[in-house]
């Protein structure tokens, strides 16, 4: 009995453990080429507090990430509307739906990948 408690507690410590891979405070560049007439492409980045500043192809705004060992669930909160070209706009509202079906993640090298309905897969930036 005892080894089955422990066994459960080292489960916990090491789901805590894994939440802390998490690269917080780090800005996350969705791998993708910018789109033509722009520079820009989406950013999200994640405090140890779980808010999220999400910056996509036009659309910018805050949310909220709940991390635990390797599952995530991200909300997106309210976005303010930039003008940009409706392909833009569409991919800001496929990319919008894509974060909110996201269910898992993962670290290795410096990319981190959203599991859920569709694979996001984001580059850590270096600084």
């Amino acid at each position: 009995m005892r080894c089955r408690v422990a066994f459960v507690v080292l489960l916990l410590f090491a789901s805590a453990a894994r939440a802390q891979d998490f690269p917080f405070d780090r800005d996350l560049v969705l791998d993708a080429r910018p789109m033509r007439g722009s520079k820009r492409v989406p950013v999200i980045s994640v405090d140890a507090g779980g808010t999220a500043q999400i910056d996509l192809w036009c659309k910018r705004g805050t949310g909220q990430a709940v991390i635990a060992a390797d599952t995530i669930t991200i909300i997106i909160g309210a976005m303010k509307d930039e003008s940009c070209t409706p392909e833009r706009a569409q991919a800001d509202e496929e990319t919008i739906a894509a974060l909110s079906a996201v269910t898992n993640w993962s670290f290795r090298g410096n990319a981190v990948t959203f599991t859920g309905g569709t694979t996001l897969r984001f580059r850590a930036a270096a600084h």
